[in-house]
């Protein structure tokens, strides 16, 4: 699939598109079950909350054949190719939880602040992706987004080890003030199958999830090859090394992984 002119528009501009209902549910099913499968394991790929529960599973398409047929789909790898016209590798594949009632913040911030400070990046020149495992409503946890903002740069942060589970490179009050004045601010929702790409610049954030309706979400970056990082300084699980080109499968992977895994629970 291509991105249509008035979608590249919006994207160059605005910093984020949403694609609604990219995949069926059919193929979005079997994902979120075995999401779930996922996170009842214990390794150190997979973090949690304070709480205790699942915050988000590093590197799956490693361990999991649908989660790797996922990383390597044409309706997801086309557009990022087509945008940034060159080939892409995975920089970090995590499937994030909000566990319902007690899912916790993501505070506001940029990814690509993260990719500079602790992986050596040389350019915004990754993508992320996100895809809808559950309906993402605007009051269970849903992202975020400051639209424009990736036009500001490289902005200040500060590493916050505190508030969550998981380390941060965090924006203050002051910052994300003058943002959404001037940006103001967006809300992306929709049913499960739905995809979002937005800048790596792009600030973003999301409440915490008080609801008892769960919120997965697939995050993937994906790298121009050139583009690959200098000096990683986190595990290859969090910040991959392996620069080799994405070779995309065949659009019907997925359905075909979902028809068999469907015949084994059988």
């Amino acid at each position: 699939m291509k991105l249509n002119d008035a979608q590249v528009k919006q994207f160059n501009e605005d910093g984020w598109l949403l694609l609604p209902d990219l995949f069926t549910p059919e193929e979005v099913g079997v994902l979120s079950a075995e999401a779930e499968e996922i996170y009842k394991v214990e390794r150190p790929e997979i973090w949690r909350e304070k709480s205790g529960a699942p915050r988000t599973a590093f590197a799956a398409h490693l361990y999991n054949e649908a989660f790797g047929i996922l990383g390597r789909h044409p309706r997801m790898i086309n557009p990022v190719e087509q945008l940034f016209g060159e080939k892409l590798y995975m920089h970090q594949y995590k499937i994030n939880a909000k566990a319902k009632f007690s899912g916790d913040v993501w505070q506001w911030h940029q990814d690509y602040g993260t990719w500079k400070r602790d992986d050596g990046m040389p350019e915004p020149r990754a993508m992320n992706i996100a895809i809808f495992l559950d309906e993402v409503f605007p009051y269970n946890g849903a992202l975020m987004l400051i639209p424009r903002s990736q036009t500001d740069g490289v902005l200040a942060a500060g590493h916050d080890k505190a508030t969550t589970s998981y380390p941060l490179w965090t924006l203050d009050n002051d910052t994300v003030q003058r943002l959404y004045d001037k940006g103001g601010l967006v809300v992306p929702t929709g049913k499960a199958g739905s995809m979002l790409m937005f800048h790596g610049n792009l600030v973003h954030g999301s409440a915490g999830n008080i609801t008892p309706l769960p919120r997965k979400i697939v995050y993937l970056t994906l790298n121009a090859v050139s583009n690959h990082i200098k000096k990683p300084t986190r595990p290859e699980w969090i910040a991959h090394q392996d620069f080799t080109p994405i070779e995309p499968c065949a659009d019907n992977a997925l359905t075909e992984y979902a028809r068999r895994y469907k015949i084994a629970a059988e």
